[in-house]
């Protein structure tokens, strides 16, 4: 029988993503037998995060201020508002260096499966954003997955109804890709999408 402190780290460890009670106890094991330094920094870590971290009241990410320094700043265009599943979507977004607009992060998708409704998006804080006079576009950046489409389609509906512009991120062929190791769903939407030679 393991002491009863480290059989509630190696619980308290499998409430991380793809951590199993196998991984978790040697995570567990590691850091009492290797790195205490380690395991005391990551405590204090976590500790600090709970009590500092807060979300955005504009765009609802993570910040550790009531306006993200993103929201804050003067040189995003205020009429672009981009929406995201998550703070790790925005990022993604950002490294592209090709959007200088402001976000809205919805922490989350529609999931029927997993019960998560749009309800528990709190999409009301969204369509204040998107009503709030300077937004001219709303850019779904969902993920092309079954919830993200759902997602999408439902803030679209919901932000038509109030004459909001709303477009939606295209999809297709990756950069650098290659058709022969392209997936039939991924190149048939492509084509769809396709556009003519010689237009911005």
């Amino acid at each position: 029988m393991n002491p009863s402190g480290l059989e509630a780290l190696i619980e308290a460890l499998r409430c991380l993503p793809g951590i199993g009670p196998k991984s978790a106890q040697r995570l567990a094991y590691h850091l009492m037998q290797h790195d205490r330094a380690g395991a005391a920094r990551l405590g204090d870590a976590i500790q600090h995060a709970l009590q500092a971290i807060r979300h955005c009241q504009r765009c609802n990410t993570f910040t550790e201020l009531d306006i993200c320094e993103r929201c804050a700043s003067p040189r995003r265009d205020p009429s672009l508002l981009c929406v995201v599943e998550t703070p790790v979507d925005m990022n993604m977004m950002e490294q592209t260096q090709a959007y200088q607009g402001l976000y809205y992060v919805l922490m989350g998708r529609i999931s029927p499966m997993d019960g998560i409704g749009p309800r528990d998006l709190a999409l009301e804080r969204l369509l204040a954003r998107a009503c709030d006079g300077q937004v001219r576009e709303v850019i779904l950046a969902t993920n092309y997955t079954n919830e993200g489409e759902a997602t999408a389609h439902y803030i679209m509906a919901m932000l038509k109804a109030r004459d909001i512009n709303v477009t939606r991120i295209a999809r297709g062929v990756p950069v650098g890709g290659e058709l022969e190791y392209v997936d039939a769903g991924t190149l048939a939407q492509a084509l769809r999408e396709r556009k003519v030679l010689g237009t911005s």
